[in-house]
């Protein structure tokens, strides 16, 4: 149904609550910032959420900060609680996350806050199986020092109340541009995304499950089979990937994963990586048609009419071990619409309790969030009015009851509920 009020149309029987707009006044007296984009729930007790929402700011997009002048530190913040304080005379970066503790039965804040700070272009992560969120730095140039490297994921616990979290970069599991994160709560290993039109796709499988500053092994996603692959199916490509079709994969190690010249891709397909285009939102969750828990990722502009997949790994039974080598994990093409009526480059995705899919869009124009059945039908669930702003962060409460949504630009944050199947 057409919203009145020019913000976000939903189907009959659904609402929305307004929850935040950029430059309203949080409750640790700082501004929400601009460009909120992925986000995640994590239960709290009682009730109550914390819903943690990254924000896209760049060097340059300083002004979309949280403070009354982001061109430097305010009091109260210090240089150790900033990843990226900025040296040489250079602004400090505003990036990182916020905290919305929310309650379901009132409908109201109880708390928002700053809980991460200085650091680049926060777009996308995911959530961890130990209530922590994985927040993951896409930036727009990977070869500048401003003064720290950027191109990490970090992570931000749920219950730090408006305490800021630590800015640890978690190195080990690679600089590139990042996009989402995924990890399965059987093994511990993370899954990950790369926003290139020529990245790959990594896996980290940590010394520790649960303890990712630990360290860990990087590895890439390849394609077991011998041959040229190719899943973006683009016109003109040499190959092309079959929807529908599981393909067993394996997975190649990585070495200097950190390396200063932007290269971590390349290294990957040099060993014989499979590219994927755009690689964005990533989720953990059940498969919509089949009921097996798999990782979901979107690829916004794969597709032979360059309008967005979504791809989806079954992991090993034995994963990450020795014996994955006799059970391999299984890669599928699960959605290649082409056709704009039913997707327009995909970007956040998210698995809501009942399984259905839902994914946000990034395109020109306008952007909706489309969804996909238990039984593989499509439909759309939410158009933005407000602007050609694209739609961020989907994501549902722990009960299923409650999804939460970004438009980016101007920056609002939507709580919608209804009849959620």
């Amino acid at each position: 149904m057409k919203d009145p009020d020019g913000l976000l149309d939903l189907p009959k029987g659904f609402q929305y609550q307004v929850l935040s707009r950029t430059g309203d006044r949080m409750n640790d007296g700082f501004l929400v910032p601009g460009a909120p984009d992925g986000m995640a729930t994590f239960d709290l007790g009682k009730g109550q959420i914390a819903l943690i929402r990254n924000h896209e700011i760049g060097h340059s997009g300083f002004k979309l900060g949280p403070f009354e002048d982001n061109s430097r530190l305010p009091d109260g913040i210090s240089p150790e609680q900033t990843y990226d304080p900025g040296r040489f005379g250079a602004q400090p970066f505003v990036g990182g996350t916020t905290t919305v503790v929310y309650d379901l039965k009132s409908g109201k804040i109880t708390n928002q806050y700053l809980s991460l700070i200085g650091t680049d272009r926060n777009c996308a992560g995911g959530p961890t199986p130990w209530n922590t969120w994985i927040t993951c730095e896409e930036p727009a140039d990977m070869t500048s020092q401003w003064g720290a490297f950027h191109g990490y994921a970090f992570e931000v616990p749920a219950s730090a109340k408006t305490r800021l979290a630590d800015p640890v970069p978690l190195k080990a599991m690679g600089r590139f541009r990042h996009e989402a994160v995924a990890i399965d709560p059987k093994s511990g290993i993370v899954y990950l995304t790369e926003d290139r039109n020529d990245g790959v796709i990594y896996r980290f499988i940590p010394n520790e499950p649960g303890k990712l500053a630990k360290g860990g092994q990087l590895e890439a996603l390849k394609i077991k089979e011998a041959g040229e692959h190719d899943t973006r199916n683009w016109p003109g490509g040499k190959t092309s990937f079959p929807t529908g079709k599981r393909v067993a994969v394996e997975w190649v190690k990585l070495d200097d994963v950190t390396s200063p010249k932007d290269d971590l891709r390349l290294q990957a397909t040099a060993k014989g990586a499979v590219i994927f285009s755009r690689a964005e939102g990533m989720w953990y969750g059940s498969a919509a048609q089949v009921g097996e828990e798999s990782i979901y990722w979107a690829c916004t502009d794969g597709g032979a009419k360059m309008l967005g997949q979504i791809f989806r790994y079954f992991p090993s039974p034995h994963e990450g071990t020795p014996e994955e080598s006799s059970a391999p994990g299984e890669l599928e093409l699960f959605l290649e619409p082409n056709n704009t009526d039913l997707l327009n480059n995909a970007d956040n995705i998210t698995v809501a309790p009942n399984g259905h899919l839902y994914i946000c869009e990034d395109t020109s124009g306008i952007n909706q969030l489309r969804g996909v059945t238990l039984g593989g039908g499509m439909f759309t669930f939410a158009r933005n009015r407000a602007s050609e702003g694209e739609l961020t962060g989907a994501c549902f409460s722990p009960d299923g009851s409650t999804l939460f949504v970004n438009i980016q630009n101007p920056g609002v944050t939507f709580a919608v509920t209804g009849p959620f199947a």
